[in-house]
């Protein structure tokens, strides 16, 4: 079967390679249908692992597949059923598994296309345990972007950040998968929508998917209109993920007692604070990484009812990987780009 390997830094190989035998105890076998692209795959595609790894490895931390065979010991999945895929290896024994943070695991083995490899082959088995079902209604894209790009959403914005109907947010780089979709959730619950794009182009797109006002950060300092158009108060939330290129904006959007959530630093993983504003505003910063699988079933269930819908910039095969990548890191996409398995 074919997998696509890193085979050194920015170097992808597709290859053959054996196909998984019959699955174990707890196992199930599936068909991989899409991965969807993050820049944790851009990292590992530029040597920015942070654990030790082992190449040639399969890349791809976000997908879906249909399962084609079920192991002893499995229940509640079928053939032929589609299902997300959780992209981290836990242990499913310590206390944050058992109480559903999955994201929380004290043993987990790595990530997925990052550490171990990942989903962009076109078998594979994994525990039946990191499977969320897609319901009825839910695509094959839509299952391969519950992990990542709308799961960790929701974790940031409901988990973590206790976004509430009514207030003001200010998203970072709208443009993103996981901005795309954390306009398209905060929109929908009531609340006022904010965000910052890179160029002319997405300012139109971002406002379809419901966002109320748009700054092209290349051209305003983000911060001053934010400023504006809050009338000097600041935006109850900040939604960061961009890292030192945009924080201290981010620290100055925030109102009194205003909270940031992040989950990622694309433009650098070191900045500088203000301890005085930190305290004085009574600011809170959340740091939230991955999801829980809850985060996927609720996400999946929302794409089910019509409320969100993942945004699709391309979709590629495995020769033009390397391409999609090279346009992620540069910021030159809108929403996702699903790489197209089976």
């Amino acid at each position: 079967m074919r997998a696509l390997q890193l085979i050194e830094d920015r170097k992808l190989e597709t290859v053959e390679v054996a196909p998984p035998p019959p699955p174990a105890l707890g196992e199930v076998t599936l068909r991989i249908k899409a991965v969807a692209l993050n820049h944790i795959d851009v990292w590992g595609w530029r040597g920015m692992a942070f654990a030790k790894r082992k190449l040639p490895l399969v890349v791809g931390a976000e997908a879906s597949g249909e399962v084609e065979a079920v192991g002893p010991g499995v229940a509640g999945l079928l053939p032929g059923q589609l299902v997300s895929i959780y992209g981290a290896r836990t242990c499913g024994l310590c206390r944050a598994c058992r109480e559903g943070r999955d994201n929380l695991c004290d043993h987990v083995s790595g990530v997925h296309g990052f550490h171990l490899d990942g989903f962009a082959q076109e078998r594979i088995n994994l525990p039946a345990r990191l499977l969320v079902p897609a319901p009825p209604g839910v695509t094959d894209i839509g299952a391969a972007v519950a992990p990542v790009t709308f799961g960790t959403v929701e974790h940031m914005l409901f988990d973590n950040a206790r976004l509430e109907p009514g207030e003001t947010i200010l998203v970072q780089a709208g443009g993103s998968g996981i901005g795309t979709a954390a306009i398209q959730l905060a929109k929908k619950m009531g609340c006022t929508v904010i965000t910052t794009v890179g160029s002319n182009d997405k300012i139109d797109k971002a406002k379809a998917l419901g966002a109320d006002h748009v700054i092209n950060y290349r051209e305003d300092r983000f911060e001053g209109v934010v400023r504006k158009l809050t009338k000097k108060k600041g935006v109850d939330v900040v939604f960061e993920h961009v890292g030192a290129d945009t924080w201290a904006g981010s620290m100055l959007s925030m109102k009194r007692g205003g909270r940031l959530v992040t989950c990622g630093s694309t433009s650098g993983v070191s900045t500088q604070m203000n301890l005085m504003q930190l305290f004085q505003q009574q600011l809170k910063i959340l740091g939230s990484f991955g999801c829980r699988m809850e985060n996927m079933a609720n996400a999946m269930q929302k794409m089910a009812a019509g409320i969100v819908a993942p945004v699709i910039d391309t979709e590629v095969d495995f020769g033009s990987i390397g391409a999609a990548l090279k346009r992620m890191e540069g910021r030159d996409v809108f929403g996702k780009i699903i790489l197209r398995v089976s």
